[in-house]
């Protein structure tokens, strides 16, 4: 399911939704990742398997590398009646990408 809107849609429907009633966040996405007990290859995926340079712990990449594995959790977290997915972007910083 693609819905896209603007920031200002966005905005508005994120305000009338906690008007209504109380919205649900998912979890922890680093915890969900860990479960599937990925190796450095897998971080690498096809898109980096030319890298060499240790990758493991890098989920921002899985996005890129493991799609269907972040799609999954983000599903996971939707049927367990969350409301809000938040992007899985939490090391996609300067400091972390420059390793």
């Amino acid at each position: 399911m693609n819905i896209h809107y603007s920031n200002t849609e966005t905005a508005s429907k994120l305000l009338h939704a906690l008007e209504q009633r109380i919205l649900l966040l998912d979890g922890a996405m680093g915890t969900m990742i860990q479960r599937h007990g990925l190796k450095d290859a897998d971080y690498h995926g096809k898109r980096f398997a030319g890298w060499d340079v240790n990758l493991k712990g890098m989920n921002d990449l899985l996005v890129l590398t493991q799609p269907d594995i972040i799609r999954g959790i983000h599903e996971e977290y939707l049927e367990a009646g969350a409301d809000i997915l938040e992007t899985n972007s939490f090391n996609a910083t300067p400091s972390d990408l420059a390793r």
